[in-house]
């Protein structure tokens, strides 16, 4: 189901995977800083979540480079998600309402993109 920007992701994450069963018992999630909290609500194997600073203590040098090494990983996802959205079947209204339909749509679309980068 497609949800707006209005929506938080760790909120939609909850929704979508209950805390209460086991999801990510054996394996290594790479989260942004919008999951602060996934390590309290489930349990996982390792967990790779950049750190904040707060008002009164900035980050060290050393958390500067753990943090830049995590968006240096990251950024490969982040542009697999823009490359679907060049499609727009990501980021316009779904206006299907047959959803077998849809994850088709989805996996043509993910599978061009995969071609694209391949040539």
């Amino acid at each position: 189901m497609l949800h707006g920007g209005r929506r938080h992701d760790f909120h939609l994450l909850k929704q979508e995977f209950p805390p209460e069963l086991p999801w990510f018992e054996n394996c290594t999630i790479r989260v942004d800083s919008g999951y602060t909290g996934i390590v309290n609500s489930y349990p996982c194997k390792n967990v790779s979540i950049p750190h904040k600073k707060s008002k009164n203590k900035p980050l060290t040098n050393e958390l500067k480079t753990t943090n830049k090494q995590l968006a240096s990983e990251r950024i490969f996802v982040e542009h697999s998600i823009a490359g679907l959205k060049r499609f727009r079947i990501l980021s316009d209204r779904l206006r299907i309402h047959n959803f077998d339909l849809y994850d088709k749509i989805l996996g043509v679309c993910a599978g061009l993109w995969n071609f694209n980068l391949a040539n």
